[in-house]
């Protein structure tokens, strides 16, 4: 089967955003928002993954579910939610990017980030291979201003740097090519969303007697 991507063309600049969206929450909405403006992007794709290779996914809601809560927050038209990674049978953000970049010949891919990300880039497969494949932004998050300057990735794409100020050109510059994104930070994040969900849960099972 010829798997399904959103509406592209040629000249066209695109961001990707990659998660398992566990669930998809404003602090998702902040970072494509500022993407979609500092960048100067046309559209964004938020790319479900069917699970983090990184993380347990033993208990992760269906790719199916997770979509339907993704398109539920993502109500801005330029933001597109797809499932695409199933679709190719990965969840390794170099195989992504490499059927893309030959899928979709001409349109410009920017791979976005929260800087909480970057902190464990080193770790991904294949990440110095990724730096080339695409340009990649950065957007600050609570936590990691300060941390991201001692990480290995860091290191490494920092004769890659662009000014922040440049931000509108990164999409048409080829990589290796990396800007980081500082600005209103997001509190948010699914980790915390899932441990009040499950406090909560607790708290309404609990007996209330002896």
């Amino acid at each position: 089967m010829t798997p399904r991507l959103p509406p592209h063309c040629p000249g066209m600049r695109i961001g990707l955003f990659g998660g398992s969206f566990n669930p998809p929450h404003e602090g998702h909405l902040h970072v494509s928002r500022a993407a979609l403006t500092r960048l100067k992007l046309h559209r964004l794709w938020w790319l479900v993954t069917p699970g983090n290779p990184l993380k347990d996914t033993g208990n992760l809601p269906s790719l199916e579910r997770r979509m339907a809560a993704c398109r539920a927050l993502a109500r801005d038209p330029r933001i597109a939610v797809t499932g695409i990674e199933a679709q190719i049978r990965t969840r390794f953000t170099y195989d992504t990017l490499r059927f893309l970049r030959m899928r979709c010949p001409g349109v410009r891919f920017v791979w976005i980030m929260g800087a909480d990300n970057l902190l464990g880039f080193h770790r991904w497969r294949h990440w110095r291979d990724i730096i080339r494949l695409a340009p990649i932004a950065v957007v600050d998050r609570p936590g990691s201003t300060w941390k991201i300057s001692g990480a290995l990735s860091t290191q490494v794409l920092a004769k890659s740097r662009l000014p922040e100020k440049d931000a509108g050109v990164l999409a048409k510059r080829a990589p290796p090519a990396f800007v980081y994104l500082h600005g209103k930070r997001a509190a948010q994040s699914s980790t915390a969303l899932r441990a009040a969900s499950r406090s909560s849960c607790e708290r309404r099972i609990r007996p209330s007697g002896p």
